[in-house]
């Protein structure tokens, strides 16, 4: 078994009477509560806290990917796997992850992921999460209808961007490239292992059993909550051939 520390990186400070005045944490926020200092502060603590995480011995540190909110102030999760990056040794650096399916063009994921596993010295797990309907339709105005056809295809292009050793086009039809190039390009080879974090969607367990990608059910709703849907998973999985280890 291993443990890893994830942040969530909440902006810590609201008013003691937030929940009697505002209906949510998420997208209609009042941005006047925002206080600049206040969000230093919480970065640096949540990177001291990371660091601290390391030192006592966890498996991997994880940070992740969120919009428009105060319940987790990380629109950038890349900006702070850098520094923890620089600031670690032997642990993973788990970025659950980058919502791959709001870059345009996706390309960049692969790029940014490339550059902190070598900065990292081969220690990134890539996360490929679908996205939050907050973050996704709401934050980012995606359409819902076409979000997974979009994530599909994003998928596409940052694996082939990894492991092709040829310049190639891609033509897709959210992302059209003529030239697909990757510099820099991941230390691992042939690509980090992907994380495809989820809350029991059926369609994210059949991406991760036709792709090979670790299904991390994020366990929010407590332990017979995850009970039943990890047997939902391996049901899908056993279906496929793959057996539960």
């Amino acid at each position: 078994m291993k443990i890893e520390m994830f942040h969530l990186c909440p902006y810590r400070d609201l008013p003691e009477d937030f929940r009697e005045k505002h209906r949510s944490v998420w997208v209609d926020v009042p941005s006047q509560l925002f206080d600049g200092e206040i969000a230093s502060r919480t970065y640096n603590e949540t990177l001291d806290e990371i660091k601290y995480a390391a030192e006592m011995g966890y498996d991997g540190v994880c940070v992740n990917e969120h919009h428009q909110n105060a319940y987790g102030i990380m629109p950038s999760p890349n900006i702070m796997a850098a520094a923890m990056s620089r600031e670690t040794k032997d642990v993973a650096i788990i970025v659950m992850g980058n919502s791959i399916a709001l870059y345009d063009p996706p390309i960049r994921v692969a790029e940014e992921f490339g550059m902190l596993d070598c900065i990292s010295g081969g220690r990134l797990v890539a996360g490929f999460p679908v996205g939050s309907a907050m973050d996704t339709a709401f934050g980012y105005g995606s359409n819902p209808a076409n979000l997974r056809e979009k994530y599909a295809e994003a998928e596409e292009l940052i694996l082939h961007a990894w492991e092709s050793d040829e310049i190639f086009a891609f033509d897709g039809k959210y992302t059209q490239l003529r030239y697909v190039n990757l510099w820099p390009r991941p230390l691992q080879k042939p690509r980090p292992p992907i994380w495809v974090p989820g809350a029991g969607s059926i369609e994210t367990w059949n991406t991760c059993v036709n792709k090979g990608h670790l299904y991390a059910y994020l366990s929010y709703s407590g332990y017979k909550r995850g009970k039943q849907v990890m047997e939902g998973f391996w049901n899908v999985a056993h279906s496929a051939g793959i057996d539960n280890p």
